[in-house]
């Protein structure tokens, strides 16, 4: 909540009226103390100015201004104290003494002042009461014994003292704790607060990378085979007329890689829309992650594994085939052992090999293309070269997002991988990446 510059003036005119005091209600309190100790003193300076051989009105007027001190407790609890104190001989300024102790107990003074303050206004009621106890019995003219007179002055000096000095320590330290625990709860308030913040903003940011995750494996997918379609497409058209029989093989291959395409999609749209009806609460950030593995379990059904949870290095063969029947010139090259290796590295080598040769048809058609794959010790390296286009045109008319490159880019560094893409010397294209080895416990 805001305040203006005109509420601010008015809360600091109000303080500088109420002095000290935070609250009205303090005041009144504090003033109507003083009043109370003023009254008193003055009553109790009349048999002093009596005894002292003083006029009665100063014995009066001396009470009323040393009551009235009472009223400065809060700012100047010693002060108190020690007027308290210095008034204790001539029997004046009880009320003063106790509630200045309890002031002073409770505030924030040091402990030596106040065990010293309340040593000095214990001695001092106890000279007094032990004074005025002997002289009431001399007048009296009774002999109780010599025990008499040091228990009941020790016994009303200290019921004097004690109490409201402990009560005043009491009521300061639970004072102190509430302020430590007010403290600790703005603190903890702010704490959660920051961390509230701060898990939206990891989930905002685990949303982000499961759409560019989703996004990423429907253009791996998607991709490869529509071009694939084009391509197809272009070479029915060509030999239509000449070869009818290779246009029918094309036809009839451009119809299966539809399909397919066609049920990749729907398999990725229908875990899409599975998400509709379900509360906001119930699906963060859980179907992400589920569309995420769903998108991996359709990239399985784009590389025609079936019960296999993504595409492996062993359907490399199938996937140049494939590029081979589009009229691809394709060779592939394959170094070292076979190895099992964990399924997200394996998925990586195999998008990082479909997406070059998806560009290829994009971008060199009719180029010659080399597919190199080496098994390393430690990690696993894969480069898909081209030359440039046989057919003297620089881009097949493909459609192209500028998505490719980022993509494999992306899913390489994420499993600590290096990857390389460029232009060759001879005028072609190379696609280079090299994935740790993160062998598969069999």
């Amino acid at each position: 909540m805001t305040t203006t510059g005109a509420q601010q003036d008015a809360a600091g005119a109000d303080a500088r009226a109420w002095l000290w005091w935070g609250r009205r209600r303090s005041a009144v309190l504090d003033v109507t103390l003083a009043l109370v100790s003023a009254l008193e003193c003055a009553l109790e300076g009349v048999p002093f100015a009596e005894t002292s051989g003083l006029p009665v009105a100063f014995g009066v007027v001396f009470g009323l201004i040393a009551g009235s001190v009472l009223v400065l407790r809060r700012r100047w609890p010693v002060g108190v104290v020690l007027v308290s104190i210095a008034i204790t001989p001539a029997e004046m300024g009880f009320l003063m003494g106790i509630v200045g102790l309890y002031t002073l107990a409770a505030s924030e003074a040091p402990r030596r002042i106040i065990v010293a303050l309340a040593g000095m206004s214990l001695v001092g009621t106890l000279i007094v009461t032990f004074v005025r106890t002997r002289q009431d019995i001399a007048s009296a003219d009774f002999d109780p014994g010599s025990w008499y007179v040091p228990v009941v002055s020790a016994v009303m000096s200290v019921g004097m003292t004690a109490p409201p000095v402990l009560l005043g320590l009491y009521v300061g330290a639970r004072r102190r704790l509430m302020e430590s625990l007010r403290e600790r709860a703005d603190s903890l308030e702010q704490e959660l607060s920051l961390l509230a913040d701060r898990a939206e903003q990891r989930a905002q940011w685990a949303r982000t990378e499961e759409r560019t995750r989703i996004a990423r494996e429907m253009h791996d997918v998607v991709a490869h085979r529509v071009s694939l379609m084009v391509v197809h497409a272009a070479a029915l058209q060509a030999v239509a007329l000449k070869d009818p029989q290779k246009a029918v093989k094309n036809a009839a291959l451009v119809g299966d890689m539809g399909r397919q395409a066609l049920t990749e999609l729907r398999e990725m749209l229908g875990v899409l829309r599975s998400g509709e009806g379900v509360p906001v609460k119930a699906v963060e950030p859980v179907p992400l992650a589920a569309v995420g593995a769903a998108a991996a379990a359709a990239a399985a059904a784009a590389a025609g594994v079936p019960g296999a949870d993504g595409p492996a290095l062993a359907d490399l063969e199938r996937l140049v085939e494939e590029s081979r029947q589009a009229g691809m010139s394709v060779e592939l090259v394959v170094q070292g052992e076979l190895r099992e290796y964990r399924p997200e590295v394996e998925q990586t080598a195999y998008r990082v090999v479909q997406e070059a040769l998806t560009n290829v048809h994009k971008h060199a058609a009719g180029a010659r293309t080399w597919v190199r794959v080496a098994h390393r010790e430690a990690e696993i390296a894969m480069q898909v070269e081209n030359g440039p286009s046989e057919r003297g045109v620089a881009d097949a008319g493909l459609p192209s997002g500028g998505n490719g490159l980022v993509g494999m880019r992306e899913r390489v560094s994420a499993l600590g991988g290096v990857f390389v893409s460029g232009p060759t010397e001879a005028g072609g294209f190379r696609v280079s990446a090299v994935l740790p080895m993160g062998v598969s416990a069999v």
